[in-house]
């Protein structure tokens, strides 16, 4: 069973940093695409971060500059180092694992999250 578990959130004031991880556990993590989403109240989620198995990663433009994603594949962990943290950053950040299913596609994994506020 695939079990994925944030770490890293907590309370945070402007212009800080802060760096969440995701440790991942009964899957093959060098072959899954991993991303960082995130939910802030009364919004949608949304795409954050994502780095794909082979490398590339991206981001929202929100945080272009400020986000980076790196993955070590040895741990089976990805990680998302914030930096310049601002009060709309505040949300409920969740990491995805996109398991290959080979011909089926694929399969998504989701950990329960973690709360990150940003505020004086």
């Amino acid at each position: 069973q695939v079990h994925l578990v944030e770490s890293g959130g907590g309370l945070v004031q402007p212009g800080g940093s802060l760096r969440l991880s995701c440790e991942t556990s009964g899957t093959i993590f060098e072959r899954n695409d991993m991303s960082w989403h995130r939910q802030a109240p009364g919004k949608e989620r949304e795409l954050v971060a994502g780095i794909p198995a082979d490398g590339g990663a991206h981001y929202a433009d929100s945080v272009k500059g400020r986000f980076t994603i790196p993955r070590d594949n040895a741990k089976d962990t990805v990680y998302l180092p914030k930096n310049d943290l601002k009060p709309e950053d505040t949300a409920v950040y969740y990491c995805k694992a996109e398991e290959p299913q080979g011909k089926v596609g694929v399969l998504d994994h989701w950990g329960p999250g973690t709360q990150v506020t940003v505020s004086s």
